[in-house]
């Protein structure tokens, strides 16, 4: 049995393989030109870009997946799929390659004692997962996804970025800056970017830039030449009982860091982790980076940079909103500590877009603009919706703005522990609907539903509709949504699957009403 990760050509096998980590884990993998397998339950566009890599992927988690390394009696022969597979053609078939296809994602060996491959499991495969069982039973090598990650971290100049919030933003925005100067550092985050096509970017360098999660504890395996931590709040109480234990796990994060950067803006970071550089938006605060003279518009924001005393110049951020000057901030001193100079980094920094569901605008229809967001924690949505609030008070349109934040609440955990904040977080929002809380596969144990949330809400909102089902949310806000609305889709769960039917449906009615006045006309 292995006891660490193998990278000299012993397959891998993802179970759950297009989860937005794991599927970063994987691309990395398979550019690497290394034997990679997986299964998932559904065809997505970020399993369709593993399959263009090589990857073969079994479209369920039954023990038979693994079937095929049992019996790898021929040695020279490989298991591949097609780019263009469907979960339905991949059960019936098969692409069998030669060992010479190997290089483009085949299963080369020339052991067959060797065959059997390394699994991969993230913390949402539970131990009674049949597919689980069976390579246990095998004997197959299993590792934790944060093993990979800290695997491949140990051999490269790795950048680590963890904190409750702002990981994926942070880690992108670094990457990107990189990326910019033309370092080429493989990145992996836990969002989608544009600027690389997806989760994942393979460079020729030896930098790695990662978002380093803390949810399940792994945090505690990750080391790097730099760590940066964004903030530290008790989050995820499904396994954290109490901030100390959060705060202990962030710790043994910091240790393994040979240079820690950190938000002196966040009480805990400052006190209990003390980092080696030091950054804030307060200009008296003692960091080592902070700025003055802030302007915070619907376009982005401007500041005054200031390094260790010293006016560095302005930064432009395209990212709406305090906490992504705070963002952009750790993203400057992570280039200075790599001897950018400050032009490069700031050029990078203003043209940076920003990842995927993060404030992400998805269309404007009907003069209705449509926004997806990932804010699923308290903080996180008073943030997102300070922003939405720039964007309304910046409007041109002859209609009042209104900003209407749609929220499905994710884990039941996470809404018990956190009701009362969840209570008081949209006072930026002029109308609240709310769905059912997305479970996540985690029992409701608390006998939590998403009226409770949503009465409680109302206790401190005027203007709030309880929606019990996402069918019943669309249909709600076909008749809500009106000109000039802000929508804003927040949650970490399926609620933006919504998002295009609603835009379907008032495009539709902006074309009728077109086509009404060209008639009268």
């Amino acid at each position: 049995m292995l006891n660490s990760i193998d990278f000299s050509g012993r397959p891998f096998h993802f179970l759950g393989i297009g989860g937005i980590g794991m599927s970063a884990l994987a691309y990395v993998l398979a550019k690497r030109e290394l034997p990679v397998s997986g299964s998932d339950l559904r065809l997505s566009h970020i399993t369709q870009r593993l399959q263009e890599e090589g990857v073969h992927i079994f479209w369920s988690q039954d023990p038979g997946n693994l079937q095929f390394f049992q019996n790898a009696a021929n040695p020279n022969r490989s298991l591949r799929a097609t780019a263009d597979s469907t979960p339905s053609e991949a059960k019936s078939q098969t692409s069998l390659l030669t060992k010479d296809d190997s290089s483009s994602g085949g299963f080369p060996t020339s052991q067959p004692t060797n065959y059997l491959p390394q699994v991969i499991c993230s913390t949402a495969i539970q131990s009674a997962n049949a597919e689980y069982l069976a390579a246990r039973e095998l004997g197959c090598p299993i590792f934790h996804r944060s093993d990979v990650l800290a695997a491949l971290m140990d051999e490269a100049r790795g950048i680590a970025v963890a904190g409750t919030h702002g990981k994926t933003t942070t880690s992108s925005l670094v990457g990107y800056m990189l990326l910019h100067s033309g370092l080429d550092p493989t990145i992996i985050v836990g969002g989608e970017v544009n600027a690389w096509g997806g989760n994942a970017h393979v460079g020729a360098s030896d930098y790695l830039v990662a978002e380093a999660d803390e949810s399940d504890g792994s945090l505690v395996k990750i080391g790097a030449e730099i760590g940066i931590v964004t903030n530290i709040e008790l989050d995820h109480p499904d396994h954290y009982s109490s901030l100390d234990e959060v705060v202990a796990i962030f710790s043994a994060f910091a240790d393994r860091c040979k240079t820690l950067v950190g938000c002196i803006d966040c009480a805990t970071v400052r006190d209990r982790l003390r980092p080696t550089i030091t950054y804030s938006l307060d200009i008296n605060s003692g960091a080592d980076y902070t700025v003055d003279c802030i302007t915070y518009r619907a376009d982005g924001t401007t500041a005054r940079l200031w390094e260790r005393g010293q006016i560095l110049g302005q930064l432009n951020v395209k990212l709406l909103g305090q906490h992504n000057l705070s963002n952009a901030l750790a993203a400057v001193a992570v280039g200075r500590q790599l001897n950018l100079d400050f032009e490069t980094i700031a050029a990078a920094i203003a043209t940076f877009e920003g990842a995927r569901r993060r404030f992400e605008h998805r269309g404007l229809h009907n003069n209705i603009l449509f926004v997806d967001d990932y804010a699923h924690h308290p903080s996180e949505i008073r943030a997102t919706l300070a922003a939405a609030r720039l964007q309304k008070q910046a409007s041109r349109s002859t209609q009042q703005r209104r900003v209407v934040a749609i929220f499905q609440p994710h884990r039941y955990s996470r809404t018990l522990t956190f009701l009362d904040e969840f209570a008081t977080a949209f006072e930026d929002a002029d109308v609240v609907v709310l769905t059912d809380i997305y479970s996540a596969g985690e029992p409701n144990s608390g006998n939590m539903t998403g009226q409770q949330v949503a009465d409680e809400i109302a206790a401190h909102h005027p203007a709030v509709y309880y929606q019990p089902s996402l069918p019943a949310v669309s249909k709600c806000l076909s008749e809500l949504l009106v000109p000039g609305d802000l929508a804003l889709f927040l949650g970490a769960g399926n609620l933006n699957q919504l998002i295009p039917e609603v835009m379907a449906f008032h495009q539709q009615v902006e074309q009728g009403l077109s086509q009404e006045w060209c008639n009268h006309a």
